[in-house]
């Protein structure tokens, strides 16, 4: 038997806001790209090559660091995580990408395989933080229902309703 607590998700899973496809889809290819990071990091420290150089650890640390707070931040539904997210990968991965376009347009360099393999790399780093800001910005669901403290307590309190609930039950006047 449920009582009415249990159509209240939100309450189980510690406040998460998750409620989209596109949400899961964002944040699973977040922790994807997140653990490849954390992978490169740990197999560039031991010294095995897998064909992507890292250029500075110490950053490669602090962003692994500032990736995880933003991931977190964006399964609450906070613009600041996405945006965060953004402005970081952003900032690390875009002079990157940029050089290794022009190195490929430049037609006298040579051709090797890591320049591309880093080129798909960083454009990955770019493309997910702009999916993940678009879909914080454009969620429907956000915008039609934003969170007002100021009422929220009341509507959408079932533990108030119950008791209400449970006071009128109690009260059998007879009528005569």
């Amino acid at each position: 038997m449920c009582n009415r607590s249990c159509n209240n998700k939100n309450k189980y899973l510690g406040g998460i806001q998750m409620k989209n496809l596109s949400t899961y889809l964002v944040v699973m290819f977040m922790i994807m790209f997140w653990v490849f990071r954390i992978v490169l990091a740990v197999t560039n420290t031991i010294g095995i090559d897998m064909g992507i150089q890292i250029p500075n650890y110490n950053v490669e640390v602090a962003l692994l660091f500032i990736t995880l707070i933003s991931i977190v931040l964006v399964i609450k539904r906070k613009v600041l995580g996405a945006l965060l997210y953004l402005i970081t990968y952003g900032w690390y991965f875009g002079m990157p990408f940029v050089n290794d376009i022009l190195t490929i347009l430049d037609s006298n360099a040579t051709f090797d395989i890591n320049i591309y393999t880093a080129l798909i790399v960083n454009a990955i780093g770019i493309i997910i933080p702009l999916f993940t800001i678009f879909e914080i910005l454009l969620d429907k669901n956000r915008i039609a229902h934003p969170v007002d403290k100021k009422t929220d307590w009341f509507y959408k309190n079932e533990d108030y309703d119950r008791k209400m609930d449970d006071r009128a039950d109690k009260n059998n006047y007879r009528t005569l």
